[in-house]
């Protein structure tokens, strides 16, 4: 396969992004029209930190990273973008520079579009306005928690935030949540602003504390209120 590769339209995979919740079906057989379909394998970038380019991107399946490294190499993750989400409109809206590297973090099919196409959708139907209105203040509300964290927490409480953070979106079922696959040390320290090594230490201690528990390729949190105690203890 090569580096990308077009995709035919799909109308169902448009039904999957939230934003699009209430579209009416002309329009949404417009977009797919509109919207250039390509399909991108794990590790591959889709766009880069600082392009030029203000194009709007649909995640019909898959999922991506946004990412960023600093001169000396260290990665630092914002946040990983899962099926159904979009990105790419902070520069659709203000015409500016990408402010991330966005890359597959496993195989992802995206339908991306103009931005004079996104902003025509935007304004000429309030149910994708109002779906806006919401990822923006919704991303300002993370960004804000993040900060704090990173400002009052030592490294223990925010790997154990994250976690949490993880639990959540995977679901939780009687108190326990299940993370499959298991995610990866470097990817939780890019996350939390630390190093690897710093976190294998720390998933070390919370096995002994039962806090986790290795399942195959998997990572159970077995008592989600648990956790969910140690992150309000350090916040008080």
């Amino acid at each position: 396969m090569p580096r990308t590769a077009s995709a035919e339209p799909s109308l169902l995979g448009l039904r999957r992004i939230k934003f699009l919740a209430g579209l009416p079906e002309a329009a949404l057989e417009q977009l797919a029209r509109d919207c250039r379909w390509r399909r991108y394998l794990a590790g591959q970038q889709v766009i880069s930190r600082d392009a030029a380019d203000r194009d709007v991107y649909l995640i019909v399946t898959g999922m991506v990273r946004a990412t960023a490294f600093s001169s000396g190499g260290r990665q630092v993750t914002y946040r990983d973008i899962p099926a159904g989400d979009w990105f790419g409109d902070f520069s659709a809206i203000d015409g500016h520079a990408r402010s991330a590297d966005i890359v597959a973090a496993k195989e992802t099919l995206v339908a991306s579009m103009s931005p004079a196409v996104f902003l025509d959708l935007v304004h000429d139907h309030p149910t994708v306005c109002d779906h806006m209105l919401l990822r923006l203040v919704t991303s300002v509300r993370e960004l804000t928690e993040r900060i704090y964290e990173f400002s009052t927490l030592g490294v223990e409480n925010r790997v154990h935030a994250e976690l949490l953070r993880l639990a959540r979106q995977s679901g939780i079922a009687k108190n326990s949540a299940r993370l499959d696959p298991a995610p990866k040390h470097a990817d939780i320290a890019a996350q939390v602003s630390t190093y690897r090594e710093q976190v294998t230490r720390e998933f070390s201690r919370m096995f002994k504390q039962n806090l986790i528990v290795k399942d195959g390729g998997a990572l159970i949190v077995p008592d989600v209120a648990r956790l969910e105690e140690l992150v309000a203890a350090v916040r008080r």
